[in-house]
């Protein structure tokens, strides 16, 4: 049954690929708003978690092993984790066995659940971009599928080299979006990784509109906890990946692990979304661009938040209780109630903490710098918009 024949509004299906994201069946488009001051920019997630293996690897899977002559052998393929879990998923239905190469860095759920699945899973001891073409998960699986002692019993879809991992996101993707948006899209942010996603997106949105900006994001660094994503930047000729099309490619924005987390704790406690580390990276470099553009972006978001809880956990034991700074969204709220909910709130406040609070309109700013005063408090003041007053204060 081909997509076009599926009823995506019935949502019943005969196997599980089925679910597979397509322009007839696309994963959402969700616009941030509290994350984002800058109305006239306007940012919105490409929710890949809701395809049914839970990433935007899903995409890519089912086109390589399509074309994949894997008779009596078996798959092998390095992976941060997210093409290794829709390839074990995909592989299970036909009935092949799966190896995945990971590097030691990646979280560990994610390592439990290749092996929840049945996969074998091959450690390679590295970082998340190794430095020469022989080492790391990619070096590992080259030099078994290159071996002559087994270059016959394993197969590679190598996707860093395959062109379906560009296709895929040419004929879904990029097509997605452009009618999503209404082809009113400005601006496309995705990060460096694999580089199938940037590549067969930014091909088809500037064939629709050369205007389109494609901005690329990667970590400040190689040695990264932002798993599935590469530093392009000063890497081995050998080791970027063949399929990058950097023609379609406008802009390279780098990202710091601490900058990629804090973003995306924000996003989660703001606007109740909770992704994956990259997408932190990722939204970072729109919010950055929000700054000083207007228009209509969208980020891709690659996976969800609940593969990375012990990567957040180390961040969260690491923020201590003094750096945190809770933030209370009072703008909704017209005086005098805005001063009622906001003086509450301040006597509260323990001793050394700090707080924001964002106010509506002059009038509740005017009655809350009042009240501390009164109280002796000082403030740090900013207005991120007509209608959004920011009040910072330290008890």
């Amino acid at each position: 049954m081909t997509d076009n024949e599926l009823n995506h509004q019935l949502r019943v299906y005969s196997d599980i690929t089925q679910l597979i994201s397509s322009p007839q069946n696309p994963t959402p488009l969700v616009r941030v708003n509290r994350s984002n001051p800058n109305e006239q920019f306007q940012i919105y997630l490409k929710l890949e978690r809701y395809n049914p293996f839970g990433s935007v690897k899903d995409r890519i899977v089912y086109g390589m092993l399509d074309e994949l002559d894997f008779t009596n052998r078996t798959i092998i393929e390095p992976s941060s984790g997210n093409t290794g879990i829709a390839l074990v998923c995909i592989a299970n239905a036909l009935g092949v066995p799966v190896e995945v190469a990971v590097p030691e860095n990646i979280p560990e759920e994610k390592k439990v659940m290749l092996r929840f699945l049945g996969a074998k899973v091959l450690e390679a001891d590295d970082d998340l971009c190794p430095s020469f073409p022989n080492e790391g998960a990619r070096g590992l699986v080259r030099s078994i599928t290159e071996s002559p002692a087994t270059r016959n019993d394993y197969v590679s879809p190598n996707q860093y080299e395959n062109k379906f991992n560009v296709q895929a996101h040419y004929r879904t993707t990029g097509p997605e979006i452009w009618k999503q948006t209404e082809g009113k899209i400005d601006y496309f942010f995705a990060g460096y990784g694999t580089c199938g996603t940037i590549s067969g997106v930014g091909k088809y949105l500037k064939e629709q509109n050369r205007e389109v900006r494609v901005i690329g994001v990667e970590p400040c660094v190689p040695n990264h906890k932002l798993p599935g994503m590469k530093r392009i930047t000063g890497l081995d000729r050998e080791l970027v990946p063949k399929i990058l099309d950097r023609s379609v490619i406008d802009d390279t924005v780098e990202v710091s692990d601490e900058e990629a987390y804090e973003t995306v704790i924000a996003l989660a406690r703001k606007d109740g979304i909770p992704v994956g580390p990259t997408t932190g990276a990722i939204l970072y470099a729109a919010l950055n661009y929000a700054k000083t553009n207007k228009g209509i972006a969208v980020v891709m978001s690659p996976d969800d938040a609940f593969k990375y809880a012990s990567f957040y956990n180390d961040v969260m034991e690491t923020r201590s209780e003094t750096d945190v700074i809770m933030e209370y969204d009072l703008s909704e709220f017209m005086c005098p109630l805005s001063k009622i909910r906001a003086v509450e709130m301040i006597d509260d406040l323990e001793i050394g903490r700090t707080v924001k609070i964002i106010l509506g309109d002059p009038d509740s700013l005017k009655s809350v710098a009042e009240e501390l005063k009164i109280r002796g408090i000082s403030l740090l003041f900013s207005q991120e918009s007509k209608d959004r007053f920011v009040v910072t204060i330290t008890k």
